[in-house]
């Protein structure tokens, strides 16, 4: 039997029994789309992730008080039995480094504006070294940046994102216009760039104002993070690391053969943080997703069993006028691994669907790899070989004369 008549048989005998496709496919449909899903959902986060930390710059690293990401509530407490950072902390990396290019400090609350008789939510207000806006990766839209002036003097000058211009200040020029926040009034001179959103949330709903008059209005007693900047390559970075580790271990007065008593971070620390999160959520979808494949296929295989008992007349006729086993038995491998393979496509036209939805909806970002689709496609093909194996081996070992007389 020629590849492209067992190929019109087989589409023949799926279209002659549309509702029993239709339903047979489901359990392929929706494995196929969760796995497409989960996988276009974490590669357009890796990217997203990947994108934003290298806009810091691979030079770039921090110190803080506590981790980026905690695992556990024996962390959290451990975390928080350290003792602040402070500003003096800043003071004596910035002055000492000889490695760093540019150091800078920041601290942030959530807070409400007020302006022109409205006012914004969860608004965050940042206190900012003058540096910090370059080693933040803030480009400014209009205006100009903090300088060390401001800085010095603590003045009530502010920064603002793109929400405080949209949703506070309506039309006109916002340089030169005022924002209350918590009561306080500081006058506008600059507008970063456009964030967007991030999983649904605005990245543009800030106010930053001098680190020395956030200190001023909220006090001394938040720790503060420490930014840094290495001279060139990686060894240079390797080299800042180890002589603010060493600044910092003697202000802080840890002991020799101690565990640092603050977190030195670089991009590389939150990048392999996230793969092993999205990596677990990936690995556990896609189990729960490989048991909806196992699903299909059995339901395949039994439809398949049936098919091979409703045409039990058609196999003996065809054996008997000459068709060998391997014919039979490609014919019915052939049926099952274009149901499956029709199911991935639908599966994988479905889950890229949901996952654009979601970047619709929430704003989560998503991206599909060309090999996820050849993925799905060849998942769902295999299925319909591995689970029509049986069905398509018991039709071609019908005899001819047993399966002729059957239907007598």
């Amino acid at each position: 039997m020629q590849l492209a008549e067992a190929f019109k048989l087989a589409l023949q005998s799926l279209w002659a029994n549309k509702l029993r496709t239709i339903l047979t496919l489901i359990g392929v449909v929706m494995g196929v789309a969760s796995v497409i899903m989960v996988i276009t959902l974490v590669n357009g986060a890796n990217k997203y992730v990947s994108t934003k930390l290298s806009g810091y710059g691979a030079d770039v690293f921090t110190v803080t008080r506590m981790s980026s990401v905690i695992f556990s509530a024996e962390d959290y407490f451990k975390y928080q039995k350290r003792k602040i950072i402070r500003i003096e902390d800043y003071q004596a990396v910035r002055d000492n480094c000889t490695e760093c290019g540019e150091v800078g400090a920041f601290l942030d609350r959530s807070t409400n504006v007020v302006a022109n008789g409205h006012s914004s939510n969860n608004t965050e207000i940042r206190g900012y070294t003058w540096t910090m806006l370059s080693l933040n990766n803030i480009d400014i839209a209009l205006g100009r940046g903090f300088t060390p002036t401001d800085e010095d003097k603590g003045t009530h000058d502010a920064i603002v994102g793109y929400d405080i211009v949209d949703n506070l200040l309506g039309e006109g020029d916002p340089l030169g216009k005022e924002i209350r926040v918590d009561g306080i009034p500081y006058t506008i001179v600059g507008v970063g760039d456009r964030q967007g959103k991030t999983l649904g949330q605005s990245q543009d709903n800030w106010v930053a104002v001098p680190i020395t008059t956030f200190q001023q209005t909220y006090g001394y007693n938040d720790s503060v993070n420490i930014y840094a900047r290495a001279n060139g390559n990686a060894e240079a970075m390797e080299r800042a690391k180890d002589e603010v580790r060493v600044l910092m271990r003697s202000r802080r007065h840890d002991a020799v053969g101690t565990p640092d008593d603050f977190e030195l971070e670089t991009n590389d620390t939150f990048l392999d943080i996230w793969k092993q999160i999205s990596s677990l959520f990936s690995w556990v979808v896609l189990g729960i997703a490989s048991i909806s494949l196992v699903v299909g296929g059995i339901v395949i295989m039994n439809i398949m069993l049936v098919s091979v008992t409703e045409r039990t007349r058609e196999i003996g006729v065809r054996k008997a006028l000459g068709a060998r086993q391997r014919d039979v038995l490609l014919q019915f491998l052939i049926e099952s691994a274009t149901m499956a393979t029709l199911g991935g496509a639908i599966g994988v036209a479905f889950g890229v669907s949901v996952a654009k939805l979601i970047t619709l909806i929430v704003g989560f970002p998503t991206a599909v790899p060309l090999w996820a689709v050849l993925l799905g496609l060849v998942l769902a093909g295999a299925v319909g070989i591995f689970f029509g194996v049986y069905p398509a081996s018991k039709a071609a070992k019908l005899d001819p004369v047993v399966a002729l007389r059957a239907e007598m």
